[in-house]
C-alpha cells in the first residue's frame, strides 16, 4: 500500500527570473534565487510601499488649525466659531479635491461641526442680549415717565 504524490498539471515555463519549474505545486517554496510571493498583496497595490508596509496620506497642513478653532469657539469664545465654519469648509474641499493624497477630513469636519454650532450659540447670544437691551430701555422709559 504505498501512497503515490499527488499529479500537479504541467505548468508553461514562463520568462523571466520568477518562473517556476514545471510539475511545482502551486503553494511550492520557491527555489534557488526566487523571492517568495506576497499572497495577500500584490506588488505595488495603493497605500503600500515596496516592503509592504502601509504608506499614510499626509494631514492637511490646516486640518489640526480648524479642529482647534471649533473647539476653543465652543468652550471659550464663540466669536471664534464663524472662522471655524468658514476655514473648515475650505480645508474639507481641499482635502476632497486633492484625490487622496491628503488625509485629515475627519478633523477638518469635526472642526467644521463645532464651528456651525459654536455660531448659531453666537447668534443666539447676540439675540438674548439684544433682547435684554430692548427690556431695559423699555423698563427705564416707563419708569421715567410714571
Amino acid at each position: 500500500m504505498s501512497e503515490q504524490p499527488p499529479q500537479y498539471p504541467a505548468q508553461p515555463p514562463q520568462n523571466g527570473p520568477q518562473s517556476t519549474p514545471p510539475n511545482t505545486p502551486p503553494n511550492a517554496p520557491p527555489g534557488p534565487g526566487q523571492q517568495p510571493q506576497n499572497p495577500y498583496q500584490p506588488y505595488g497595490a495603493p497605500g503600500y510601499g515596496p516592503t509592504g508596509a502601509p504608506q499614510w496620506a499626509p494631514d492637511h497642513p490646516e486640518s489640526a488649525t480648524v479642529l482647534l478653532l471649533g473647539i476653543l469657539g465652543m468652550a471659550v469664545c464663540q466669536v471664534i466659531a464663524p472662522f471655524a465654519w468658514i476655514k473648515g469648509a475650505r480645508v474639507k474641499r481641499e482635502i476632497d479635491e486633492a484625490g487622496g493624497r491628503l488625509a485629515g477630513r475627519s478633523q477638518a469636519q469635526i472642526g467644521y461641526i463645532l464651528g456651525i454650532v459654536g455660531s448659531a450659540l453666537l447668534a443666539l447670544y447676540v439675540v438674548g442680549i439684544v433682547v435684554y437691551v430692548v427690556i431695559v430701555v423699555i423698563a427705564i422709559g416707563a419708569s421715567a415717565s410714571a
